[in-house]
């Protein structure tokens, strides 16, 4: 299949988790084509942070060199600062043991990175087409989804394909057409993204400074500038109005440790939203389509671990999205993408739990200020811990009780 009707698998979106899949299938011999409403390079409200382990899968790609010297930071460690003011710091090399892939995270604008990946899926073979809006999924008579509704500058029509994988992000169409999205009631929250020139004081480890009323992410992306990524309740959304840039710079001023950090700086890009977070697919599947990336689930951006997953998502996805493209039959291909909702479970099912200790933890003062007293004190703990959030330390290390009862009992 080449023609713009019709093809094996139509992949809806184009950022990481998209990309890698349409990368992954058309080097596999699978007719690919990825479809996008936007056109890049676009900006996209995102930390725009990669965990050590995310450059393996970059390398994976052939993109690992261009991302590097494309002006991107490199990133040694976190630092997580609580509201009573005691600081969590942790290094990805460090005593425990465990190595990522690289020694060093990476902070690179999205601007920059999408474009990388969407070219390699194209010299791989994949059709990418931008500007093209995928309103609906199309379904023969028994549900089973057999393309897309696009609108584009030729107009509305229909393309047919043997799998629909959605890679379109937290608002997935995909995932709402299909009856799959879910939304959960904890925790609400959303964001504010800019970048910001000339801020004080950052170093080469990222930054979370957690307030009672939300926490914002600083990391340096290279070239002077701070991707700033604040996150509060929902119910802020009333408060901030038409001007998000005065009530983010407002946020900032008011916290003393912050403000004079940015009393020099400058917010030289739109201040983007989105959110709102806590939603995840009732299952990342449905017959004939698959969901890959925030389409599939995005619960809360603490750990900055969105574009490893999506990437992680896209490989997992591989060998059952060949099998659902080429299957023997409907059945066989139903059986594949099952198989993959539970190898996707269980591979990401000990971060999703820390994700939401660290969500809890987050959400009641009293438990964010205990675990950074103790922290702040034990360094082995606090390395373990951001290590897990680089994704080359395994969940199991710092969810062991007597890991969590050190953060409860150590004073």
């Amino acid at each position: 299949m080449t023609d713009e009707s019709a093809a094996e698998v139509v992949v809806v979106g184009g950022g990481p988790a998209g990309a890698y899949t349409a990368w992954a299938l058309a080097r596999a011999g699978v007719d690919v084509l990825v479809l996008d409403r936007a056109r890049f390079p676009r900006d996209k409200a995102c930390a725009e942070y990669l965990s050590p382990q995310a450059s393996r899968i970059l390398n994976d790609m052939g993109v690992l060199a261009a991302a590097e010297s494309a002006g991107g930071a490199q990133l040694s460690g976190m630092m997580v600062r609580a509201p009573n003011g005691h600081e969590i710091r942790g290094e990805f090399v460090a005593a425990h043991g465990f190595r990522g892939f690289r020694d060093r995270g990476l902070a690179i604008r999205r601007r920059v990175l999408d474009p990388l990946l969407l070219a390699r899926a194209e010299a791989a073979g994949a059709r990418v087409r931008e500007g093209v809006r995928v309103a609906d999924v199309t379904r023969d008579g028994i549900g089973r989804t057999t393309g897309v509704v696009v609108q584009g500058e030729g107009g509305t029509r229909a393309v047919r394909a043997r799998l629909v994988i959605g890679a379109d992000g937290l608002r997935s169409v995909v995932s709402r057409r299909l009856g799959l999205a879910r939304t959960t009631t904890w925790p609400r929250r959303i964001a504010l993204v800019s970048h910001y020139a000339d801020v004080g004081g950052i170093v080469a480890s990222g930054e979370i400074h957690v307030e009672r009323d939300g926490y914002v992410g600083l990391n340096n992306v290279g070239s002077g500038l701070t991707n700033v990524a604040l996150v509060v309740p929902a119910r802020a959304a009333r408060t901030i109005g038409g001007d998000p840039g005065a009530f983010l710079d407002g946020w900032l001023a008011r916290r003393p440790h912050l403000a004079a950090r940015f009393a020099g700086a400058s917010r030289v890009t739109p201040v983007l939203a989105t959110g709102p977070f806590a939603q995840r697919a009732r299952r990342a599947w449905a017959p004939g389509a698959a969901l890959v990336g925030d389409a599939a689930d995005f619960f809360d951006p603490f750990t900055g671990e969105g574009i490893y997953a999506a990437l992680r998502g896209g490989e997992l996805l591989l060998p059952y999205a060949f099998e659902a493209a080429r299957p023997r039959s409907a059945r066989h291909a139903d059986v594949a993408l099952a198989a993959y909702e539970r190898c996707r479970r269980h591979t990401f099912a000990g971060k999703w739990r820390i994700e939401r200790l660290i969500a809890a933890a987050v959400d009641a003062t009293p438990l964010i200020n205990r675990a950074a007293r103790a922290l702040s004190g034990r360094r082995d703990m606090a390395d373990l811990l951001v290590g897990v959030a680089g994704d080359f330390v395994p969940p199991r290390e710092v969810l062991r009780p007597r890991y969590l009862l050190a953060l409860l009992t150590t004073s």
